[in-house]
């Protein structure tokens, strides 16, 4: 891969990651309801699910996708259930008093942060059959494939990971701001409602669109 074309794929990979979607709503979420340093792990997650995406890519797998409506179904309902499930816990999050410190606010479990960012990435099908259909364009096909994934997969992850960091660094500094229980049973009605809306336009995506 020459210098031009990893830089052309640098950029698209920020163009990506920024874009609002479902890993950066669970980012934020869990921005708010545990701080950076906890919340983060969220982001580990979805890089993690992000290396599979990558690694099925590589492997030809993500076809499969982009060829049978039932795999392409199976995975894209268990997204919509997932990300409503997330939406009923966010709106069920209970208030975290602000006049106390805030190391007393509810703790994630870190590998069941890093579980929620994985599963939120892994049932999109559509960012699937997207990197199926990008990542080869920056291909050299006269060069080996698996050192041109392995540097496409690094550089479409380190990111990810910053960007991720922004969003869920975002969040936690809102966390702050929020001082009545009032104020934050908003924020999380807020972050459920874009769960949920997240989850109804993964509904609308068809396998021949993608």
């Amino acid at each position: 891969m020459s210098i031009e074309t990893w830089l052309a794929f640098f950029v698209a990979c920020w163009v990506i990651s920024l874009s609002p979607g479902a890993g950066a709503i669970a980012s934020m979420s869990s921005g708010l309801n545990y701080g950076f340093a906890r919340g983060y792990w969220t982001a580990l997650g979805l890089q993690i699910g992000l290396l599979l995406q990558i690694t099925v890519v590589a492997a030809g797998v993500g076809a499969l996708l982009a060829t049978s409506a039932l795999a392409f179904n199976l995975i894209k309902w268990f997204g919509v259930v997932y990300l409503l499930y997330l939406a009923w816990r966010q709106l069920r999050a209970q208030p975290v008093s602000m006049e106390q410190d805030v190391s007393v606010r509810p703790l994630g479990q870190p590998l069941a942060l890093v579980f929620r960012g994985f599963l939120v990435n892994v049932s999109n099908p559509k960012a699937l059959v997207f990197m199926l259909a990008v990542l080869p364009q920056f291909l050299d096909l006269s060069h080996p494939l698996l050192s041109q994934y392995v540097l496409m997969a690094i550089t479409m992850v380190t990111v990810d990971a910053v960007v991720m960091a922004g969003y869920t660094g975002l969040a936690s500094k809102v966390l702050r701001l929020l001082r009545s229980p009032k104020q934050q049973k908003t924020m999380n009605r807020v972050f459920a409602g874009l769960f949920a809306g997240a989850a109804g336009l993964l509904t609308l995506v068809r396998r021949a669109a993608a």
